[in-house]
């Protein structure tokens, strides 16, 4: 019995979850709005212009949001832009922007590259 109990533990490991189906199929879109609601602290984000590049090197997206109910897509004006190492899981975070301020593990700013490790970190413990 104890050896059933290890290997469902070790099943739901991060590691674990990075093969999952539904970690699989995500798309660089998907995973840009986790990143927005990482970094924005929120549960709820509403997108509008949603552009995909999954084929450019680096793969990434770009998209309008707001954290706002009601709001037009029209008339969402913040914008988030992120760039990944691959276009599937695990898609390993490398920078993102957020409006006109940068994010990624080489920025100068310290306090822009502490966002970066934390949004960094939290994708990594959902497995992602």
């Amino acid at each position: 019995m104890k050896t059933i109990v290890l290997v469902l533990a070790l099943a739901a490991s991060p590691a674990a979850a990075q093969q999952s189906p539904a970690a699989q199929q995500l798309k660089v879109e998907d995973m840009c709005v986790k990143v927005a609601k990482h970094l924005l602290m929120t549960d709820t984000l509403h997108t509008g212009v949603v552009q995909s590049f999954p084929e450019l090197k680096p793969p990434g997206a770009r998209l309008t949001y707001s954290t706002r109910e009601g709001v037009e897509k029209k008339d969402m004006v913040d914008t988030i832009e992120c760039q990944f190492d691959q276009a599937k899981a695990p898609f390993g975070l490398k920078r993102f922007c957020l409006a006109s301020s940068c994010y990624s593990a080489g920025e100068k700013n310290e306090e822009n590259k502490r966002r970066f490790e934390e949004v960094r970190t939290l994708l990594e413990r959902e497995g992602l």
